[in-house]
């Protein structure tokens, strides 16, 4: 196959499963890490041994020593604004759509290690803005339940969606393990979540079988869903999820690197597009997995035998599974087609 890593850098993209702490660069974890000293190390070698996973229990172990950087306004503007910094940058992301956890950083159970919904709200939003001016990109929000945490993060995370709502917010999703977290007890918080017009993301099928998409599907209205790597395992599940337009969010480097899959050669991401469903291509937590989002357009080149034109067409995917609204998504879909004429 030609080098397409010139042509990934040069087009415009949408990003829909990346999530906000986990998408602290080596630099951004280092500055936190020298404000608050403690178990993650600020130098660049320590930190990138410190981010080595056994396994997906691990990963979770690590990701909320991170979040636990981000403690005061201050910390969430930081990583907000200058995660959007490197996005815009060499990544070419022109829209992306952060998954918060704003219940980690708020803490009601915790009140003096927290900081209010308001103070955490109005640190995105400032970023956010600043974003849009500084660098050009858009972002809106989908706050997230951790699912380890149970009914209390998801009563608070609703009551953060519902009663201190910001305009950027988009979605609402559930994060975390899988294992051991039933989806059907957040029924109530995603129809409560869906009645007040958010859409549902929840993450599924990444480290357990199709019976937790299915879940998903059935008990929480997901019309996109995170991951879905098991999803392959059911050819009525593709069928369904083809039938219904639900996209995956497909994250491939990030999938080896917890073990959920064995290897980028198993990785079930040409099933999918096989069986006609909708892929968008994304990083999910890129530093903590040692990539990009270009190079995760680059892998899904290599499993899928992608030219220039198949790229673009992944592109334009993610662009119209986003929620964004339908200016924007026009406007994305022209930036790309300024670069894929031929599309």
């Amino acid at each position: 196959m030609p080098d397409l890593s010139s042509y990934i850098a040069r087009l415009p993209k949408a990003e829909l499963h990346v999530h906000h702490v986990g998408s602290a660069s080596a630099r951004i974890v280092g500055e936190l890490a020298e404000r608050h000293p403690g178990v993650v190390p600020s130098d660049p070698d320590e930190l990138k041994a410190f981010f080595a996973f056994r396994d997906f229990a691990h990963f979770i172990d690590v990701y909320l020593a991170v979040v636990d950087l981000v403690r005061t306004p201050e910390d969430v503007r930081l990583l907000t604004y200058e995660v959007a910094r490197e996005m815009a940058g060499t990544q070419r992301i022109r829209y992306a759509e952060l998954t918060c956890t704003p219940y980690t950083s708020v803490l009601p159970h915790d009140p003096d290690k927290g900081m209010a919904i308001e103070e955490y709200t109005e640190a995105i939003e400032d970023a956010r803005v600043a974003a849009e001016r500084d660098f050009g990109l858009v972002l809106r929000w989908i706050y997230d339940i951790p699912g380890e945490s149970g009914l209390p993060a998801a009563d608070a995370t609703l009551d953060y969606a519902l009663n201190h709502r910001v305009d950027a917010l988009v979605g609402f999703g559930l994060g975390g393990p899988e294992i051991g977290v039933d989806r059907a007890q957040f029924r109530p918080h995603f129809d409560a979540a869906r009645t007040a017009g958010l859409r549902s993301v929840p993450h599924a099928g990444e480290t357990t079988g199709p019976e937790t998409v299915w879940d998903s599907l059935r008990h929480l209205g997901a019309e996109r869903i995170g991951h879905g790597t098991s999803s392959s395992e059911d050819p009525e599940l593709l069928t369904y999820l083809a039938e219904h337009g639900i996209a995956l969010e497909v994250c491939p480097s990030s999938n080896v690197a917890t073990r959920a899959v064995a290897s980028l050669e198993q990785h079930p991401l040409g099933a999918f597009v096989d069986a006609g469903v909708t892929v968008t291509i994304n990083s999910d937590d890129p530093p903590m997995f040692g990539t990009t989002l270009n190079q995760e357009y680059a892998v899904a080149a290599d499993l899928l035998g992608l030219d220039e034109a198949g790229l673009a067409h992944l592109a334009r995917a993610a662009v119209r599974a986003s929620f964004a609204p339908d200016d924007v998504k026009e406007r994305l879909l022209g930036e790309i087609d300024e670069v894929d004429p031929e599309g």
